[in-house]
């Protein structure tokens, strides 16, 4: 918790010793999640294109041409968000702020005024959301029906439903949904969060492509077909998207 320079260099050493076109680590992962006061956060936060884990994330995809989405708490004026950073050989592409806060983040962030985001990014369409958002379909939805043919979820889990539930969420849009979450346990001040891991990969289909341990750190890389989530077919008769009714469902 607060260890910014080994976090960042625990999180490189693993990146380093995989090949990916896309790199995908755990919301706030720099700074640790179990905040007790306001100036710890005030001192772990940076702007979204300034500070350590910016220039290392940033450097990394840099030198391996690649692109990487990380967790970080965001200074920006007098707020601090719990947000997410999508960095490419380039720089900065965008910068998620989480809209939905679960538990105690309501005590520190502001949430995030803007809906989740979709980018275009050259192996396909990649839509950003961060943790709890699992919990409101709507998130997931908006950014399948933006054209997201792959989503990708920073977390910090601490309930048992969110691998499950996202196993629905690729089914029912008919996308592939990646997330990556913590293990372990973290106390800090009298404060203390249990992390279920299984991280884990999702088909359109709802097939699980790979599920990592719930206790132990693991790193795993997937090779997707993104294409494959262009069709919302489910049948020979039946379109997901082109069948709704959204009058009927106000």
């Amino acid at each position: 918790m607060l260890e910014v320079k080994a976090n960042l260099e625990a999180a490189l050493a693993r990146m380093g010793a995989a090949t990916a076109d896309l790199y995908v680590l755990p919301e706030l992962f720099p700074s640790g999640y179990t905040f007790a006061r306001q100036d710890e956060i005030a001192a772990v936060a940076e702007e979204a294109a300034a500070g350590p884990s910016f220039e290392v994330m940033a450097g990394f995809a840099r030198q391996h041409r690649a692109h990487v989405v990380y967790g970080f708490a965001e200074r920006a004026g007098e707020r601090v968000y719990n947000s997410a950073n999508l960095v490419g050989p380039d720089g900065r592409v965008g910068t998620y702020r989480k809209i939905h806060l679960f538990g105690r983040e309501k005590l520190f962030f502001a949430p995030g005024e803007a809906p989740a985001p979709v980018y275009d990014l050259p192996w396909g369409r990649m839509g950003l959301m961060v943790c709890f958002d699992w919990y409101f379909p709507e998130v997931a939805r908006g950014l399948a029906l933006r054209g997201a043919e792959l989503l990708v979820q920073p977390a910090n889990l601490v309930l048992s439903h969110c691998p499950q539930a996202m196993i629905t969420r690729s089914l029912e849009n008919r996308v592939f949904s990646a997330t990556c979450d913590r293990v372990g346990t973290e106390t800090h001040d009298g404060v203390t969060h249990t992390f279920i891991g299984n991280s884990q990969v999702v088909s359109p289909g709802g097939d699980v492509l790979v599920r990592l341990s719930r206790d132990e750190e693991e790193t795993a890389v997937v090779e997707l077909d993104l294409a494959s989530a262009r069709s919302k077919q489910v049948g020979q008769y039946n379109d997901l998207f082109a069948d709704r009714q959204v009058a009927l469902y106000r």
